[in-house]
């Protein structure tokens, strides 16, 4: 069976050469691992729950060409650092404020994907100033907005739709990432070799640190802030999203002034490998348009 590129990136022995030098940098308390590729506008790719800067490969081949890119492991995952404190999607919106700080980087445009949206959310609220242009994709309001969970993912992970922050700290999560791994893709190739990939890196990192943001991301709302967002907003969801039903980037998109919103038809949550072709032509064409 021919290997997606990205899984060939990813199991290449020389990999990490092709990809960049991935320097580390102590920021807002913690050492985030970070790689800088391409020329021009800085441009910060915020990956998702459980997943590392390697995951943008699709991303940042087409986008380095115009950009100067910015991805970086969050709290929890990769090489960097895993406190054991609880973290909130706030605190990692402070991380990559952090960086940001480190790069000399006034201004970015920032892209965010499922908990990445939402960290790119916090910024754009707390650091107007910081954000160009600001991307989100599949993602959502977070706690406080209805019907945010898909119902089946629910049953999956065994929470009730009125779970409690007590419920939220005592679910398994390693079936947490089995069931987010396995709803997450709409099939084919990809799907087949993604799933166990990303159990296997899963295990072989730990699940300390994916819990917490696990439980930073359960926990978390915008829903009341969205309306002081600056910047100019594109949001983006595929139409089979069996994570985050598709139905958030409306409430995203009508809360967000003036934001334009993408539902790209047959897209799952992981449009942005499913689907990259489209979706990386939305966001250059967002990106690069007056």
């Amino acid at each position: 069976m021919k290997l997606p590129t990205f899984i060939k990136l990813h199991q290449a022995p020389n990999s990490l050469n092709m990809l960049g030098k991935m320097p580390e940098v102590r920021a807002n308390g913690i050492n985030i691992y970070y790689r800088v590729q391409g020329k021009g506008e800085p441009l910060v790719l915020i990956m998702g729950l459980g997943a590392e800067c390697g995951d943008w490969i699709l991303q940042v081949c087409a986008f380095k060409r115009y950009y100067r890119v910015v991805t970086f492991d969050n709290r929890g995952v990769g090489k960097s650092d895993k406190p054991s404190e609880p973290y909130t999607v706030k605190t990692m919106a402070d991380d990559t404020v952090g960086l940001m700080d480190h790069l000399g980087i006034d201004k970015a445009h920032i892209l965010g994907v499922s908990m990445g949206g939402m960290i790119a959310q916090e910024v754009a609220i707390n650091y107007p100033e910081r954000v160009r242009k600001l991307i989100l994709v599949s993602t959502n309001a977070g706690r406080e907005e209805k019907g945010r969970h898909s119902p089946e993912l629910l049953r999956a992970i065994g929470l009730k739709e009125d779970f409690s922050d007590e419920d939220i700290k005592a679910v398994d999560i390693g079936k947490v990432m089995a069931s987010l791994n396995a709803h997450a893709f709409s099939g084919g190739a990809i799907k087949t070799v993604a799933v166990p990939f990303c159990w296997v890196r899963t295990k072989l990192f730990g699940i300390k640190g994916v819990k917490g943001q696990f439980e930073a991301v359960m926990t978390h709302s915008t829903l009341d802030r969205l309306h002081t967002i600056k910047a100019p907003t594109l949001v983006i969801a595929g139409t089979e999203d069996r994570i985050v039903p598709s139905s958030s980037s409306d409430v995203l998109a009508n809360r967000i002034p003036d934001a334009r919103l993408v539902k790209v038809e047959g897209g799952s949550h992981t449009l942005v490998a499913e689907k990259r072709g489209r979706f990386n032509k939305e966001g250059l064409d967002f990106l690069r348009g007056s």
